[in-house]
């Protein structure tokens, strides 16, 4: 069982670290233009929903993996 769960774990700290290169070197430059003084709130929105909906998918994906292991152990 222990090997599943640092299955689990490495998967997790893999999705942290993925997860903060994609919103610092994608998401960080992000800016618009043409809106006058709301430029930087436009901006700030569409960098936070991408960001939640980044979040949900990187949850998602640990549940589907953690139901999977540990079904697969408690087979064994």
């Amino acid at each position: 069982m222990k090997s599943g769960l640092f299955i689990f774990l490495f998967a997790m700290w893999g999705l942290i670290i993925v997860g903060g290169g994609i919103i610092v070197m994608i998401l960080g430059p992000i800016s618009i233009s043409g809106f006058g003084e709301l430029n930087w709130f436009i901006a700030s929105v569409i960098k936070a929903v991408i960001a939640i909906v980044l979040v949900v998918i990187w949850v998602l994906i640990l549940s589907k993996m953690k139901n999977w292991i540990f079904r697969n152990e408690i087979k064994l």
